[in-house]
């Protein structure tokens, strides 16, 4: 039965603003105070996924971004609810991904009364504020939607990352009293393409390079194809960060993988007599040193300014959009193309240090990666077996293809971001890499792609528990305390969420049950115990 009152509120003109630049399909979990922002989503063709926890919505809406190109949207209910989505904010913001999170507030007028309202919660606006790139508290549907189109045109032309806007309940359930063509998407400003000295400078520097290297990180993803043409222009080896895994073939002669964390892939940058670093802040987190020791000059390429200097000085500083400067400096570089470098020994020295490092783990990530089709998008977990191994292991063919959070490094991310890359397209499979204590963070979220109907495996790799951090305990002299953890029946687990759960304990099994789960289709779990691996 229709409510006149509810035809246009506030609520439906935010979600058909949101629907107007191509978003439709949204993650969240409907409470009493957000039924306004889930009325209208049927009606404007926007699918709802119905996580059983708000971080599993956010992290959902991270892997649909990822698929798309577009900003995942959260819907949050007020107080708890949001607060639960924190973690995925946070994330959202450390690795520079777009997302916009929705939640009612308190009536206009009502801010801290501390009169113990439902979910009352002191500031929620301030609390996101802390940790996202905006959070604002509206006072009408009109500048609700203008939010929108504020959060859009920074996804288009800024550091894309989280924002949040908070609707005043009595707003949110009003009649909106916004103009139809208000809520049309906006003509974006083009991409900002670097100043021609700065390219001119960075150009001249390459051209009399004798050994240039470029990194890409994850600010290079939407320039794949400039990134490629730049190296191929300069017969330069590209080493990427995890979160720019993939922005060059990585079966290309001129790609050294995702190593970075490795001091023979380090040392490659570090030799270069020109590196060119496209997008990436050369964070300790993707590092696993404290800086990239360039011993040549430096061009950085970065939409923010804060990033030119950010852990390695730069030589020539270019700000702007990657793919808009890519294209610039190509003008400046010669058609023809170098020789491609031979990597040969470089590769053998990267390889054997990801050998030495994590023997076992990088033989059973070796047959994951085996069993995965060519065109598979994992998303990993910050488990042993993904940091460790499978993010060196995997030749990611195209970005986006290891969806990671090597920065926040938080657990339960891989579920919950498999699910909304799945939501997001049918083309590719859908594969979760992810130890048994990061899935125990987000185990609720199986009976979310049940009930969603999708098609994703999950591989869970049992080491008994947080095995990186028992040896942390170990190597400080301490007997290991609340790390060893008692493990359900896995297989048995995943069956009772409606899902179908194998166990494997024969290693000649591993590469034909993940190929079996695959092609099964459904959600499916499969269980390996590490230790049980002759």
């Amino acid at each position: 039965m229709s409510d006149d009152r509810y035809a246009d509120t506030a609520g439906r003109a935010v979600l058909e603003t949101i629907r107007g630049y191509g978003v439709d399909a949204v993650f969240g979990i409907p409470g009493t105070h957000n039924l306004e922002l889930y009325r209208p989503l049927a009606d404007l063709g926007i699918r709802a996924v119905t996580n059983r926890h708000e971080q599993g919505s956010g992290y959902g809406a991270d892997g649909w971004a990822q698929q798309t190109g577009l900003p995942g949207v959260v819907i949050t209910t007020s107080g708890p609810g949001l607060q639960n989505a924190m973690s995925a904010i946070g994330t959202a913001f450390c690795e520079s991904r777009p997302m916009i999170v929705l939640s009612p507030g308190v009536p206009l007028g009502s801010e801290f009364a501390d009169v113990g309202t439902l979910h009352e919660t002191k500031d929620a606006t301030a609390m996101v504020g802390a940790i996202a790139e905006w959070s604002r508290r509206v006072t009408s549907a009109a500048e609700a939607v203008e939010a929108v189109h504020d959060a859009f045109t920074l996804f288009q032309t800024g550091r894309p990352r989280p924002v949040h806007i908070e609707i005043p309940l009595d707003v949110l359930e009003a009649p909106a009293d916004v103009p139809a063509e208000a809520r049309h998407p906006r003509a974006m400003p083009p991409r900002v393409s670097g100043d021609r000295a700065a390219l001119a400078e960075a150009a001249r520097l390459l051209r009399g390079a004798q050994r240039p290297v470029i990194v890409a990180g994850g600010g290079s993803v939407a320039a794949a194809h400039e990134v490629t043409t730049i190296a191929e222009r300069l017969g330069a080896p590209v080493l990427t960060t995890l979160n720019g895994k993939g922005v060059i073939d990585e079966r290309h002669p001129l790609s050294l993988g995702s190593n970075l964390r490795l001091a023979a892939a380090r040392e490659v940058a570090e030799g270069a007599d020109v590196v060119l670093v496209i997008g990436s802040k050369l964070g300790e987190a993707e590092l696993w040193a404290p800086r990239l020791e360039a011993r040549g000059a430096v061009v950085r390429i970065d939409i923010s300014p804060l990033q030119l200097s950010k852990n390695l000085a730069a030589t020539v500083g270019i700000i702007g959009d990657a793919a808009a400067v890519g294209a610039a400096l190509l003008a400046f570089l010669p058609d023809g193309g170098r020789p491609a470098r031979d990597l040969t020994v470089e590769r053998a020295a990267i390889d054997a240090e990801m050998r030495d490092t994590a023997p076992e783990t990088v033989a059973l990530a070796e047959l994951i990666a085996e069993a995965l089709p060519d065109n598979a998008i994992v998303a990993g977990d910050s488990s042993q077996i993904v940091y460790m191994a499978l993010g060196s292991v995997l030749r990611s063919r195209h970005p986006h293809s290891l969806l990671y959070t090597p920065t926040y490094a938080t657990l339960g991310y891989g579920l919950p971001a498999a699910i909304g890359a799945r939501v997001a397209q049918t083309e590719h499979p859908v594969v979760t890499v992810i130890g048994d204590g990061a899935l125990m963070f987000c185990v609720n979220e199986l009976v979310t792609a049940v009930e969603q109907r999708l098609d994703v495996t999950v591989v869970c790799v049992d080491n008994g528990g947080y095995a990186e951090i028992r040896q942390n305990e170990v190597d400080r002299g301490m007997t290991p305390v609340g790390v060893d953890l008692v493990q359900p029946d896995w297989a048995a687990l995943a069956t009772a969420f409606g899902a179908t759960g194998r166990r494997v304990d024969d290693r000649e099994d591993i590469v034909p049950s993940i190929r079996d789960a695959i092609a099964a289709g459904g959600v499916q779990l499969v269980h390996i115990p590490m230790q049980r691996q002759d």
